[in-house]
C-alpha cells in the first residue's frame, strides 16, 4: 500500500516532493519550538497504551480493528503488545506520544466492535422491557427487527447477544420509545396486553430510564424521582405500584438507623 505523502513518506520513502518536504519543515520547526520551550517529548511510556490495548481485547476487539480505528498500523500495535519475536526484541517500552494519544482515543463502544461480537444483553432486554410496558406487543418488536417471535423470545433468553443485534434494538427504541402503538397497527387488545404483561413483571418503562445508565448493570430505573431513597418507598405509593428493591433496601436501612438511635438514647 502506497504511504500519503507527508513525514513519514519523505523520512521512510524518502520522498522529496514539496508536500513531503513541507511536512518535514513543519515538524522540524514544530520540533525546535518546544525544544526551546522546554516542552520537547519525542517518546512516551508504553506502559499505558499496552494496558489499553489488552482492555480492548478483553472486551472483544482484535488487534486489526483497533489499528483501524486509531489509523496505526497494526505491526506497531503487535511490536507495544508482544514486541517483535522473530528479531527477538522484547515489546517496546516507549512510544511517540501521537500513537499513544490515537489508541488512547479508542474506546469499546457498541459501533467500535465487531458486529459478531457477544456482550451482554441487559441493556438489550431492559429497551424490550421498557417498549412492552408502554403497549407494544411483543410479535411487533418481533417484526420491526425482521424476526420471528419465537426467534426474539430466544434472544431475549440467551446469555448474550451479538453486537449488530444490540445496535438493532437500540435504534427500534430511539425510534419507538415515544410513539403511539395503535398508530403502528396495535390493537387495543394487544397494547392492554402488553402493558399488563410487563406490569406483572415490573417491567420499567423509558421514563424510568436515564438513556445514558440503562446499559449500567449498577443502574436501576427510576418510577418516581426519587427511587433508591426513602422518600421513594412512600411515593411508589402514589403510582399504585409495589416499592422496588432500592426503594426498600432506603427505606430498610432508615428503619434500622432510627431503631439504633433510639437503643442508645
Amino acid at each position: 500500500m502506497t504511504r500519503p505523502h507527508g513525514y513519514a513518506r519523505y523520512r521512510l520513502d524518502g520522498c522529496r516532493c514539496y508536500v513531503c518536504g513541507w511536512a518535514v519543515a513543519q515538524y522540524n520547526d514544530a520540533r525546535d519550538h518546544a525544544m526551546r520551550r522546554g516542552t520537547w517529548q519525542p517518546w512516551t511510556s508504553a506502559e499505558l497504551v499496552r494496558v489499553h490495548l489488552r482492555n480492548l481485547q478483553d472486551c472483544g476487539m482484535g488487534l486489526r480493528r483497533i489499528a483501524a480505528l486509531a489509523g496505526v498500523d497494526r505491526k506497531r500495535l503487535q511490536a507495544v503488545l508482544r514486541g517483535r519475536p522473530e528479531r527477538g526484541t522484547p515489546p517496546q517500552e516507549k512510544v511517540r506520544p501521537a500513537l499513544a494519544a490515537s489508541v488512547l482515543a479508542v474506546e469499546p463502544t457498541l459501533e467500535n466492535l465487531a458486529p459478531s461480537t457477544p456482550i451482554s444483553p441487559l441493556g438489550t432486554r431492559r429497551r424490550v422491557q421498557a417498549l412492552v410496558a408502554v403497549g407494544w406487543p411483543q410479535q411487533h418488536l418481533a417484526a420491526h427487527l425482521g424476526m420471528a417471535p419465537g426467534n426474539f423470545g430466544q434472544m431475549l433468553a440467551r446469555d448474550h447477544v451479538l453486537v449488530r443485534r444490540a445496535l438493532e434494538v437500540r435504534a427500534m427504541y430511539d425510534a419507538l420509545w415515544r410513539a403511539d402503538p395503535a398508530e403502528h397497527g396495535a390493537s387495543p387488545g394487544g397494547i392492554t396486553r402488553a402493558r399488563a404483561y410487563a406490569a406483572e413483571r415490573d417491567w420499567a418503562p423509558p421514563a424510568a430510564w436515564d438513556d445514558d445508565r440503562i446499559d449500567d448493570p449498577e443502574a436501576f430505573p427510576d418510577w418516581t424521582g426519587k427511587c433508591g431513597t426513602p422518600e421513594g418507598f412512600w411515593a411508589h405509593r402514589y403510582i399504585t405500584a409495589s416499592a422496588c428493591q432500592p426503594c426498600r433496601n432506603a427505606f430498610n436501612s432508615e428503619q434500622r438507623g432510627r431503631h439504633a438511635r433510639r437503643s442508645t438514647s
